[in-house]
């Protein structure tokens, strides 16, 4: 394996054709000889779309924090949120989203750089592929593959970029640049309703391909039909495209049942039966402190987590029932002393997360409501990624069904994830109108707790971010414990300016949109 995974990051670097091409992105074009050597054959064009993969957990712009699609999770969408605490004050500007208008900033500018770097290798995919010497069936799954990393790329951009859904006008706001062929030029930006019909017919085009391949994938990092539909449904749920993201969620958790207690402990770094798609991660391919892991882990040596324990927000935790296995993930207090300043738990605390949780490193400092649900397989931050899971798609469907009118199917949904699961046993809901809506909203926020969807999801939802101090009964420090309103002036209503490295060079940018 380790020479196998060797090969796909070589081929990844020769395919660095990124869509705004030029040097700002830091990376040169694919030569002609070289292109036409990975996609001679579709055996070729297999380990380059594994390298597409491999982009998605590497290490970027010189910096030990940017790590592929981790940094997404975390800095974005796990940092900003409204129910994660982590005691780093320093962080405040990151935490409390004070770079969306700085377009020089570097955090403003990663997730672009990141995400257009693997729609310009997904494009040398797809326009190269057809040539390609090889069984059909082979070069249909290759493209579909690419197709569905792009599609994929657009809605993140989109969600990070644009303006949430009720916020646009219907879509007639902006949106992003739509590259879809191998030009670098000058583009201007498309709009949010044409986003979004880019992200549905891409998917639209791969499911197809998908399906007249007849192919199935071989590892749960490689991008399949059920990955398309999970993206499909992530995104229709976030255009506000109620009926398609429940259709689209129901096909991609299909084959893919939920984990069982055993499996939701074992600490979220391999595949259980609810992956979906996942990124691999491997002791000899490690970013060592730098990745996902690295920064989350329970049990990591990297500084980022001994000195800087993860936890939830205390709020969130004290609305799970106590009969809710997963809530034996975090470390409630239970009256034991803590500081309440900044959550540092005393000697009898730690004692008991050290008891509970033997693989907690050993100089590592103990937080009340530290979490304990995602650890790493191996030091300092070793593990597979998770992109999407059933779990996700279960929620995806409460939630889409309350908004089509069908309460019975919401509810059934919840039933589902926390009852039939068994993760709740005495799970049980009677809610209707804007409780049930609530209550989805509370277990999306707990189910999917440090996969990287809180502010998104408080993003679309359009809901406030309340943070409370310890004095009002929450856990986070002064500088954290703040509301932004989900239309405060000053945050641009959450939506990330165009970096000024892609309106340097890219003169289309700012042009007016077409009616």
């Amino acid at each position: 394996m380790k020479t196998l995974r060797v090969k796909l990051l070589i081929l990844a670097g020769v395919l660095m054709l990124t869509s705004c091409g030029k040097d700002y992105l830091d990376t040169e074009p694919t030569n002609t000889t070289a292109t036409s050597t990975i996609f001679e054959t579709t055996e070729n064009a297999k380990l380059a779309i594994n390298g597409i993969n491999k982009l998605m957990t590497r290490q970027y712009l010189s910096s030990q924090g940017f790590n592929g699609e981790g940094t997404i999770k975390m800095y974005y969408g796990n940092y900003p949120g409204n129910n994660f605490f982590l005691n780093l004050p320093t962080w405040a500007p990151i935490i409390n989203f004070r770079y969306l208008e700085n377009v020089t900033s570097i955090y403003n500018y990663y997730p672009w750089y990141y995400y257009y770097m693997l729609v310009g290798n997904a494009n040398s995919v797809i326009h190269n592929i057809d040539d390609a010497t090889g069984p059909d069936s082979d070069k249909q799954f290759i493209k579909a593959q690419a197709i569905t990393y792009r599609a994929y790329s657009f809605f993140m951009l989109s969600q990070l970029y644009s303006n949430r859904w009720m916020d646009s006008n219907n879509g007639s706001t902006e949106g992003i640049v739509l590259r879809t062929d191998l030009s670098t030029g000058d583009q201007a930006l498309a709009t949010l309703g044409e986003t979004y019909e880019q992200i549905y017919s891409d998917l639209e085009e791969a499911i197809e391909l998908f399906t007249l391949s007849g192919k199935s994938r071989e590892r749960n990092y490689d991008i399949d039909i059920n990955v398309a539909y999970a993206i499909y449904a992530r995104a229709a749920l976030t255009r506000e495209d109620y009926e398609t993201a429940a259709t689209m969620a129901a096909n991609a958790r299909n084959g893919y049942p939920l984990m069982s207690n055993t499996e939701y402990a074992a600490g979220f770094h391999a595949p259980t039966s609810e992956w979906i798609w996942s990124s691999w991660g491997s002791s000899d391919e490690t970013l060592y402190f730098y990745s996902y892991h690295a920064y989350i882990a329970y049990n990591s040596s990297a500084s980022a987590v001994r000195n800087y324990p993860k936890c939830i927000s205390k709020e969130l935790l004290e609305k799970v029932p106590d009969s809710d296995i997963r809530k034996e993930l975090f470390l409630d207090p239970n009256g034991l002393e803590y500081t309440l300043a900044n959550g540092m738990a005393g000697s009898d605390l730690d004692s008991v997360a050290r008891e509970r949780f033997p693989s907690l490193y050993s100089t590592a400092t103990v937080y009340a409501y530290m979490q304990f649900k995602i650890s790493a397989e191996d030091i300092p931050g070793v593990g597979h990624l998770n992109h999407f899971r059933s779990s996700e798609m279960v929620l995806t469907e409460a939630e889409a069904k309350y908004f089509l009118g069908d309460e019975d199917g919401a509810r059934q949904a919840l039933t589902e994830l926390n009852l039939d699961s068994g993760r709740d046993p005495n799970y049980s809901t009677s809610n209707t109108g804007d409780d049930l809506l609530e209550e989805i909203k509370f277990y999306r926020s707990f189910e999917l707790w440090g996969e990287g969807f809180d502010w998104f999801d408080m993003k679309r939802w359009g809901d406030d971010i309340v943070r409370k101090s310890p004095a009002n009964g929450g856990n986070f420090i002064t500088d954290l414990a703040v509301t932004i309103p989900a239309n405060d002036p000053t945050k641009n209503k959450w939506t990330w300016m165009i970096p000024q490295r892609e309106t340097d060079f890219n003169k289309l940018i700012g042009t007016t949109l077409p009616e």
